[in-house]
């Protein structure tokens, strides 16, 4: 934790701003909330949301506090550039693959998820499996996101870490219990407002202070303590996974990989895919989803923000203090430039933005995991029953509170892991952990849509066998095995050296051949024999 100088910079007045925020918002999002008396009032906002609110909704959840520090923090570090903007190519296709081929046939009937979906075409087992599958994926991936902004409130307010993501984990509970997903999405809409003033804000006094074409230049020709030369500028890499396997920000994962990945956080997670339910119509859920992609120019603002932090700090130089911070933690440049340069209440603003964005996120993925949950436990037909009593929406709140305490647990385990870790890169650290859920959610909705028999037993081996890859290659091994006391060094020479992103299409399509082997195997025999219903 840092001392003195930093957060100390934090006024009484920029804390004011912050509660004033979080009040205000919390009013507005309880006015728009209407009364949530049903199952489907709460988990989809009655489906009577207008698209704009939906799509803002969407970018605001999409984009988060891993955007606002994740990505400035990635351009400033010592190896940093804009070639993360590639990716940007694979969430466009993405899009607009769900807007007009899923949307459609999630639309056919009355589903609350993609599970509801993938198991009324391959069975209740199937929708089990999915279930478990986006929690674990939930917890994964979204305690990064708070882990996030916690960094953010640690730095600037020299608060214990634990305590932050407490406080994100209970104002993430208020509003969601205060009226479903209809609240969720209103003070979305708020927060994207919020982050995008934020972010113009930030880029606008450093261009004011430096001028565009002064930063451009001081991020061209960088030299590195090793006497290489790099442009952080560069924003096209078209190095082959032939040269370089663990090479993440390439143009052959942005157009090869990161589709999937997209394909699979927009048409088979519930934290994205819910909002596409909140819609009157799939032609209003596709304009939502279409129209998302103005998330790309948040990321080309929050990356030349980053190219700006370099040339500000490159020209006017760092105390010890700031020093000693972006040695520990280069995602602590942002906040620690906040902090520091702009005027008190301005700085609280901007605080306040980034940290409703992370109770955003949370919010909505405590509506989406107590609604798979409930779904899982109950069944649908359930649900259906007592979708018009009041005794499945307080079953639902119990939901989230349980949620919101398992999630924010592990969050604070996740922190003490990236405090003693290496590898400081926020992005790759969220992209890594839904690299295990990711790929088999999306073979199997494949399985779900594609032709041909396929067999449960098969998608559940190769759901597997997928994990296990992951598994295998990724750092989590190793730190599993050392808490568990087992000498782990001998398996390092054996780990496959590959970039986590490649297997979003890999593993996919490991699990869907899974499938259609089993049922081969089987004889053609009559698993997942609801798929041609």
């Amino acid at each position: 934790m840092l001392i003195g100088a930093i957060e100390t910079q934090f006024t009484a007045l920029d804390w004011g701003v912050v509660a004033g925020y979080l009040l205000l918002t919390t009013w507005i999002g309880h006015l728009m909330a209407g009364k949530a008396a049903t199952v489907k009032d709460f988990f989809l906002g009655g489906k009577n949301l207008p698209w704009w609110a939906v799509c803002g909704s969407m970018v605001a959840t999409e984009i988060s506090a891993l955007t606002f520090i994740g990505v400035p923090g990635s351009v400033y570090a010592m190896n940093g550039d804009w070639t993360y903007l590639q990716w940007g190519i694979g969430s466009i296709v993405a899009r607009f693959l769900v807007g007009y081929w899923l949307v459609p046939l999630y639309y056919q009937k009355e589903i609350y998820s993609p599970y509801d979906f993938m198991g009324n075409r391959l069975g209740e087992g199937i929708r089990r499996l999915v279930t478990v599958l986006f929690s674990l994926g939930a917890i994964l991936g979204q305690s990064v996101r708070v882990l996030v902004t916690a960094i953010i409130l640690q730095t600037v307010t020299g608060i214990s870490m634990p305590a932050c993501i407490l406080a994100i984990g209970g104002f993430a509970v208020v509003w969601t219990l205060m009226g479903g997903m209809r609240t969720v999405i209103w003070t979305d809409v708020i927060q994207f407002g919020i982050f995008m003033l934020g972010a113009g804000l930030a880029l606008g006094w450093l261009v004011n202070a430096l001028g565009w074409d002064e930063i451009v230049a001081f991020n061209r020709n960088v030299v590195l303590p090793d006497g290489t030369t790099i442009d952080k500028m560069r924003w096209l890499d078209f190095t082959t996974p032939f040269e370089d396997p663990m090479l993440k920000y390439t143009l052959w994962v942005g157009i090869l990989a990161m589709p999937f990945q997209n394909l699979a956080a927009f048409g088979t997670d519930q934290l994205n895919a819910q909002r596409i339910f909140c819609c009157g119509s799939p032609q209003e859920a596709r304009k939502a989803m279409v129209w998302s992609c103005v998330s790309i120019l948040i990321t080309v603002v929050m990356l030349a923000v980053g190219a700006g932090l370099f040339a500000w700090y490159g020209t006017k130089g760092l105390t010890a203090d700031e020093a000693a911070a972006f040695a520990s933690d280069p995602n602590k440049v942002f906040p620690v430039w906040i902090t520091t340069v702009l005027p008190p209440g301005l700085t609280g603003l901007i605080l306040a933005g980034a940290f409703a964005a992370a109770i955003s996120s949370l919010d909505s993925v405590l509506a989406a995991l107590s609604q798979t949950s409930l779904s899982a436990i109950y069944g649908r037909g359930r649900m259906e029953d007592d979708l018009h009593g009041k005794k499945m929406v307080a079953r639902s709140r119990i939901a989230v509170v349980v949620w919101a305490g398992l999630l924010s647990w592990f969050a604070i385990a996740m922190a003490k892991g990236h405090e003693g870790g290496e590898n400081k890169n926020l992005i790759t650290l969220a992209f890594g952990m839904v690299a295990y859920t990711y790929p088999p959610l999306l073979g199997v909705l494949l399985a779900a849509i594609l032709p041909g028999r396929k067999s449960v037993r098969g998608l559940f081996v190769g759901t597997a066998l997928s994990m296990l890859l992951v598994l295998w290659t990724r750092p989590e091994l190793g730190q599993l095995l050392a808490w568990l006391k087992v000498e782990w060094a001998w398996l390092e020479p054996s780990r496959p050296r590959i970039a986590s992103e490649w297997f979003f299409p890999l593993n996919a399509l490991l699990t869907l051949a899974c499938g259609y082997l089993g049922a081969l195997i089987s004889g053609g025999g009559r698993e997942g024999s609801k798929q041609s219903r």
